[in-house]
Formats: C-alpha cells, structure tokens, sequence
C-alpha cells in the first residue's frame, strides 16, 4: 500500500491518478473479490457463516472514510474542484489516520474475538486472526526489516513502474482510470488468490478479514498519505468522482450493508457483487 502513495502524486496537478485507483481497490475487492468469493463459496458449500461483528466493524470505518474522502471534495466550496483546502485536508489526515488506529487496536486487541470464525473455540487452525497473531508477535523484531528493506526497491522504482503503463494507455487510447485499475490488480493479486481460496474451502471468515481489511487499509491509509504528500509538495490531489462513480461507490457500499446484514451468505450475494463489478468495468471505457 505504501507504493501507492509515490505513484498517485504526479507532475500534472490536475491528476486524478490517486482518486481512481483508490476507486479501482473498491471496485475489485467488494464487487469483484468479494463476489466471486461468495458466489464460489456458495455453490460448493449453498451456505457460509461468517462474524457478523468483525464485518460491521469494517464497514463502520470503511462507510464515512469512502464517502468523506472521495465524495465530499465534490461538495466544499472552499476550493475550485473536487478538492479539499488545506484545513480539511489536514482534518481527513487525523480523522482517518486516527479511526484507521482505533481500529487495529480494537482488532488486535479489545475486540479479537469479533475476527474469529462464529463456531471457533479458543482460536481457529486456518491462519485466523488470533493465532496468526500469536505466531507472529515473537517475530516482529525480524520481519519488520525484512519487510523495509523489501520495500525500498519498489518504492525508488514506483514510478518507473507507472511509466509503461501510462504509456500503453495512450497507445491505445484507453481512458485514463485503466492506470488506476491495472495498478490495483497487480497490486492485489496475492491476497485475491488467498481470498478465494479461503472461500472454496469454507473459511469465509478468512476471506471476509482479507478483503474488508483490504479496503480499510486502502482507504485509512492512502488517503490521508496522498494528501500528506499534496500538502508537502504544494500539489492540489483530486479526490472526488465524477457523479458516475460517485452513484457506483454509494450503491456498492449499500449493497456490502446488505449482504453483511445476516450471518450467512449466498451465491445470490456473490452475483449481485460480480453484476455491479461488471458494471464498472463497462462504464469505466463508456460513461
């Protein structure tokens, strides 16, 4: 996620790169993943359970960060655009930086057991929140240098690494949002597979903490580092949607509190979350 960051800030001021990749983590993972995983998941096992607690404590934080942050810029009148001045940008930076907090430690911490498959007793054996976390903790002091020092190769190299594909896009004369969603997918592809493969072997708790934690981690952590980067550079960063997206945005996000309404889920959810992500994709070449 942190490459996102050195990618979304380019020369041209007017660039909408930041607003729709972050639109294209939304998309992939609640409509694509989320409805392939459900609609897999359905038809080897009819019905899944989940923790109902765990999925609406990522939607209570995931809900008011997309909508602040990628739809109110539409609406303030302090500046010219979809873009926030800089006291409301400096407001979005600590309110999502301090919810996006609040939240790992409720998860990691008050709330685990929220995380954890329903039937679980004293943890579960598929890689679950609680003994992952366990597994994990005695190691910190050795993965956390590991995890720096494979990160400052892609971050030096983040934007060479947007150069073919903004060159491709003008080739081709592609729309300029098919950058924001073929970063997205390379980007998310290991914890796509994961995800799936979750679900197709009954562990939809799993799958559920992967791809909501996904778009927590997108949005409570990327917009507040893109506009920290705007603020530091002088550049203005354009978050807010054209009124298409902003209609398909609100719609996915009524439709998530629906299907995470009930403990149980369907392959009739897993469609309805494919159609909306098919949706997208055509009007993402047609508006």
């Amino acid at each position: 996620m942190l490459i996102y960051a050195f990618l979304f800030i380019r020369p041209d001021d007017s660039s909408p790169f930041a607003r729709d990749a972050m639109l294209a983590v939304v998309m992939i993972v609640l409509n694509g993943l989320v409805g392939l995983s459900l609609l897999l998941g359905g038809l080897r096992f009819h019905e899944q359970e989940y923790n109902l607690q765990g999925a609406n404590m990522f939607l209570a934080v995931i809900l008011p960060l997309s909508v602040l942050g990628m739809v109110l810029p539409n609406f303030t009148a302090s500046t010219s655009g979809p873009t926030f001045s800089t006291l409301q940008a400096i407001f979005l930076i600590v309110m999502s930086a301090g919810l996006y907090g609040v939240f790992l430690a409720v998860e990691t911490s008050s709330h685990r057991a929220y995380f954890v498959a329903p039937d679980s007793v004293g943890g579960w054996n598929d890689g679950g929140a609680l003994e992952h976390g366990k597994e994990q903790n005695g190691s910190f002091a050795y993965h956390a240098p590991l995890l720096l020092l494979y990160l400052l190769p892609m971050v030096v190299h983040s934007k060479q690494f947007a150069v073919p594909i903004d060159h491709a896009i003008k080739a081709l004369h592609a729309p300029r949002a098919l950058g924001g969603l073929l970063v997205a997918a390379i980007i998310l592809l290991p914890e796509s597979l994961d995800a799936t493969r979750a679900a197709l072997a009954n562990h939809l708790q799993r799958s559920v903490n992967i791809l909501l934690g996904l778009v927590l981690a997108d949005i409570g952590m990327m917009i507040p580092a893109v506009l920290t980067i705007g603020l530091m550079t002088g550049q203005s960063v354009i978050l807010g949607l054209d009124a298409v997206d902003t209609i398909l945005l609100l719609l996915t996000l009524a439709l998530c509190t629906l299907t995470f309404a009930s403990v149980r889920t369907n392959m009739l959810h897993g469609a309805v979350h494919l159609l909306l992500f098919l949706a997208y994709l055509m009007l993402l070449f047609e508006k």
